[in-house]
């Protein structure tokens, strides 16, 4: 029986403990492949604790890919053995190195899927602007200086506070580079690791990655994801040296890549030193139904994971705050070579959203925020759930992000009338098979990306009735 001393948790919940100590467990090799867990009710029982505790750390290991379940017979650890084996002697041979598609919303459209900004009216206007009064009133000189080639220290350091905070990630404010916005940090990343590279995007994906590498004068390459993630085989025999990856929650397909193909991607960019990760970590805030999902830069042991992420998402899309995190042989580099380059992003906003965080107002609206979203997706996919189109549809990979898919099992109708429909009901919706590389329209089912952060609630009920009518040509 597994058994925690719940008093070395400190800040950690119950929940976490137990999803910690069973994780640590199954990576120490203590608990063994295939082995049978506790039963949920047994083990609340053994630790004292309720059983949808231990159900909550069961779904997150799950989730991740430590463990797996069988209908009527348990919980069960999932085989990582090959690829720990293969982590552990890439660890001792690697160097190891220690160191502290969206467009505007159109008065013509009467629902736009198309849009997955926050919403504006949501916006901590009053807070903001209270905050940058008091950045303002300091009247410090260095809010008139030339902005630092890698962003305010300021800045930096509260989003290492907020990153080992909330994301357990410890994280050196050096390492930090703020851009404005993912162009400024591929720009970045382009010149770092070689335009004469070859970058790896996911496919499905979000296009709009693999044009910024290409402008910037590299070659993209698209590989295939499955169930677990974006496919080692494939990457193997592309070449590629540096890969572009969404692990905790891919865009548009909304999968959370596996512990396993994690480890193996972590071994395949241990291999040469060439090889890096860029792991995009863009909506990881919004996950409704269990803690973030741990990151690969948490678990990287090589300094091959270079982290990023944006504000652009959490607050709104008009602050173009991203940031990444270099591993230290390309901070070095980044010292050497950019040390003339000035942060694009207007210091006194660098200042005010560091004392927005600072002030825990940042964390605060991070969970008005979820709240929202959560009811919002809550009440149409219950909306959806009691249409009659429920008979033809089905609804993937609602728990996390701000967006899920639609996808329509039995067409009433020909594809392409449903589409007219659509137009027809004003409803402005995007397709699966929109962010594919290839053409892969006749091998899929039609499939809706239903991104819902820009939907009003009042207008859920008249959405579904015209999706409803569009569907089912009634």
């Amino acid at each position: 029986m597994i058994t925690i001393n719940f008093e070395t948790l400190r800040n950690k919940g119950l929940a976490e403990g137990i999803y910690d100590e069973i994780r640590n467990k199954i990576l120490q090799g203590e608990l063994k492949a295939n082995q049978k867990l506790p039963s949920k009710r047994s083990l609340a029982q053994h630790l004292n604790v309720s059983t949808i505790t231990v159900q909550n750390s069961y779904d997150r290991l799950i989730g991740e890919g430590y463990v797996f379940s069988i209908e009527k017979k348990g919980y069960f650890v999932t085989d990582l053995e090959k690829e720990l084996n293969l982590s552990n002697k890439s660890r001792s041979q690697g160097k190891k190195i220690i160191s502290s598609s969206n467009e505007k919303i159109s008065d013509e459209w009467f629902a736009d899927f198309y849009n997955n900004s926050s919403w504006t009216k949501k916006f901590p206007f009053r807070l903001w602007a209270h905050t940058l009064r008091q950045v303002l009133n300091t009247e410090d000189q260095s809010l008139l200086s030339r902005p630092a080639a890698k962003g305010t220290l300021e800045l930096r350091k509260q989003i290492a506070f907020y990153l080992e905070e909330f994301k357990n990630m410890k994280v050196n404010p050096e390492q930090i580079i703020i851009g404005a916005g993912t162009e400024t940090l591929c720009q970045i990343l382009t010149a770092l690791l070689g335009r004469d590279k070859i970058y790896a995007v996911e496919n499905p994906g979000y296009k709009k990655i693999s044009r910024l590498f290409e402008l910037n004068g590299a070659k993209s390459i698209p590989i295939k994801i499955d169930d677990e993630g974006l496919k080692i085989s494939l990457l193997e025999k592309s070449n590629a040296e540096i890969v572009h990856l969404t692990p905790s929650h891919h865009f548009p397909t909304g999968k959370v890549m596996s512990i396993k193909r994690r480890i193996s991607i972590l071994n395949w960019a241990s291999l040469k030193k060439e090889h890096y990760i860029l792991e995009d970590d863009y909506d990881s805030e919004f996950r409704f139904n269990s803690k973030p999902i741990a990151s690969l830069y948490a678990m990287d042991k090589n300094s091959k994971v270079i982290y990023m992420n944006t504000f652009s998402k959490t607050l709104s899309p008009s602050i173009r705050i991203s940031y990444m995190i270099l591993p230290p042989q390309l901070l070095e580099k980044f010292e050497k070579n950019f040390s003339f380059y000035s942060c694009q992003v207007s210091v006194f906003e660098q200042y005010t959203l560091a004392k927005f965080i600072e002030e825990g107002l940042y964390s605060k609206h991070i969970i008005k925020m979820k709240n929202y979203y959560r009811s919002i997706r809550n009440e149409l996919i219950t909306c959806l759930n009691k249409s009659r189109i429920s008979s033809v549809c089905k609804i993937h990979e609602e728990e996390a992000g701000l967006h899920f898919l639609l996808e329509i099992q039995k067409n009433p109708l020909d594809s392409e009338k449903i589409l007219a429909n659509l137009s027809k009901e004003k409803i402005r919706i995007p397709l699966l098979t929109d962010y594919y590389y290839t053409n892969e329209r006749k091998k899929l089912p039609l499939t809706f990306i239903i991104n819902y952060s820009g939907l009003k609630k009042e207008l859920i009920a008249e959405t579904v009735a015209r999706l409803e009518k569009a569907i089912l040509g009634e």
